[in-house]
């Protein structure tokens, strides 16, 4: 049985090179590709692909958001992330929106190869340094978890961005930018900007 599979990444250059590869593999066939989430909702549903491999980052609506998405909707195609982030935050929240599994795109051919296979049918597969950040995260107590916009805010403010830079950059006001800050303080037990930034940084969280 042929493994259908749908790249979602906004590098054409990633989509074709991963492309190429599976095309020589027995067994799997690219059916359908898309450069970000919006785009892909369309295709998955008429295509019906058994796995998605996706990128995390990328315009409009980015890997998380479509991988809670189509949980929401009661899709459960296999959804392999395939990315070059692997902070503890970005891997939490791939996981807890639903994803099978998370890869690195350093990831050798093989690896990539047996995690499409594992996800094709419903098992989960994690490149050994996420299972390992995974275990850590899970296992060291360190609070509760930021919120996506949170880690926005926080990234800028590790940017050296003032809370009127902030609150541009997401659109938002600057009361809303120190409320997202006092959350952060208070999750991370921290007291002011430098001590969050640190902490967050040392944690893989930014």
């Amino acid at each position: 049985m042929t493994i259908q599979v749908m790249l979602i990444d906004d590098h054409p250059i990633v989509r074709a090179g991963i492309a190429g590869m599976l095309a020589q593999t027995d067994g799997i066939e690219v059916i359908g590709e898309a450069s970000n989430g919006q785009e892909a909702m369309p295709l998955i549903r008429s295509l019906s692909p058994d796995v998605i491999l996706l990128d995390l980052r990328m315009p409009v609506i980015d890997g998380t958001e479509l991988i809670t998405r189509l949980r929401s909707d009661g899709n459960q195609v296999g959804i392999l992330v395939l990315t070059t982030y692997d902070s503890d935050a970005d891997i939490l929240r791939a996981i807890e929106a639903g994803a099978n599994g998370y890869l690195l795109k350093d990831t050798s051919h093989d690896d990539l190869i047996r995690a499409i296979e594992a996800t094709s049918v419903g098992d989960s597969w994690l490149t050994p340094s996420v299972a390992a950040q995974l275990m850590r995260s899970v296992r060291q107590p360190e609070g509760e978890q930021l919120s996506s916009r949170e880690t926005d805010v926080l990234r800028l403010v590790a940017k050296g961005n003032s809370n009127k830079e902030i609150a541009a950059a997401l659109h938002v006001s600057q009361a809303t930018v120190k409320t997202h800050l006092i959350h952060i303080f208070r999750k991370l037990d921290v007291n002011d900007r430098t001590a969050a930034v640190t902490l967050a940084m040392e944690r893989g969280m930014i």
